[in-house]
């Protein structure tokens, strides 16, 4: 199949934006915006993220002992800019906590899951990283999405 259409495809698929974050060799915190992002078990408590592998940061995921999925509320649209843009420091003036594994937490998320990376899998441009979920919690708010190419917004609230 063509690549602009199977993108085309894909992207009818409404997802969460989160920002993927873990510490490189130097234990500085790197991230980066990803929309490819899954559950895939309760038990044991697994994630998926696949990185890119032409990604800047890909060796530091791939050496990465573990890392965080930080799910992006509406109010975080400015947040997803941020850590998609190429050649700065993404966490200039960023405000983050860790929890168990030590990857950055980033503020005001409306969930995130702390994660210990388990395996990795060859999946074709992408390297599939699952994580075994140590920590993690649930905050409020709205959830920012991407559909066709495009941020959007829920319409109404989510209640805790």
């Amino acid at each position: 199949m063509d690549q602009r259409k199977f993108r085309d495809i894909s992207g009818s698929f409404a997802t969460g934006v989160t920002v993927v974050t873990t510490k490189n060799e130097k234990g500085h915190p790197v991230g980066m915006t990803a929309n490819s992002f899954t559950s895939l078990s309760l038990d044991p408590p697994l994630v998926i993220i696949n990185v890119d592998k032409k990604s800047s940061l890909y060796t530091e995921f791939l050496n990465a002992e573990s890392f965080a999925v930080n799910i992006l509320s509406s109010e975080q649209e400015d947040i997803s800019r941020r850590f998609s843009t190429k050649n700065i420091d993404r966490f200039e003036g960023i405000s983050y906590e860790e929890d168990v594994t030590g990857s950055p937490i980033l503020k005001d998320v409306i969930g995130y899951f702390d994660c210990d990376i388990v395996k990795h899998y060859d999946g074709g441009d992408h390297t599939i990283l699952i994580g075994e979920t140590k920590g993690g919690n649930i905050g409020s708010g709205e959830p920012l999405i991407f559909y066709r190419g495009k941020y959007q917004h829920v319409n109404n609230p989510v209640v805790k």
